[in-house]
């Protein structure tokens, strides 16, 4: 099965009152494991690194975020200093010029939006919920 359709869905929910999308890109990652259930080939596909999915996994499995703490969350080659986390499992990260990053953990998934530069993370942050939600909602 293809997940594909969900970051379409994803950057939908990310619109604010004038219409513009505030997530450009996103991904969604098994949560053990980091095994991509999305493909890079989506025009709106987060191509994080199998590295660096199996590393975020990792983290939000065991509900650990030390190392993102301490080394930062990489993603796509960048290293997102680490902002915050809620509940143990909504992680927040931002790079200067580079924009920032939403991750959210359901009961099998990690969904993993990306808000670029200038835009603003909440609409991210609501986006991803839902999907996470959603998923969470369906037993995954």
């Amino acid at each position: 099965m293809s997940w594909d359709s969900y970051l379409d869905n994803l950057v939908a929910q990310s619109k604010d009152a004038t219409g513009a999308e505030n997530t450009d890109v996103a991904c969604i990652i098994g949560l053990d494991g980091g095994g991509k259930w999305t493909t890079d080939g989506h025009s709106k596909a987060f191509k994080i690194t199998q590295e660096e999915a199996t590393k975020i996994a990792a983290a939000m499995i065991k509900r650990d975020f030390t190392a993102f703490q301490a080394s930062g969350i990489y993603a796509v080659g960048i290293k997102y200093q680490f902002l915050r986390e809620e509940d143990g499992k909504i992680v927040f990260g931002k790079k200067k010029d580079s924009g920032s990053i939403t991750l959210q953990a359901s009961k099998t998934a990690i969904v993993i939006g990306h808000t670029k530069e200038g835009s603003q993370q909440g609409y991210t942050n609501k986006a991803v919920g839902v999907i996470a939600e959603y998923l969470e909602s369906m037993g995954m």
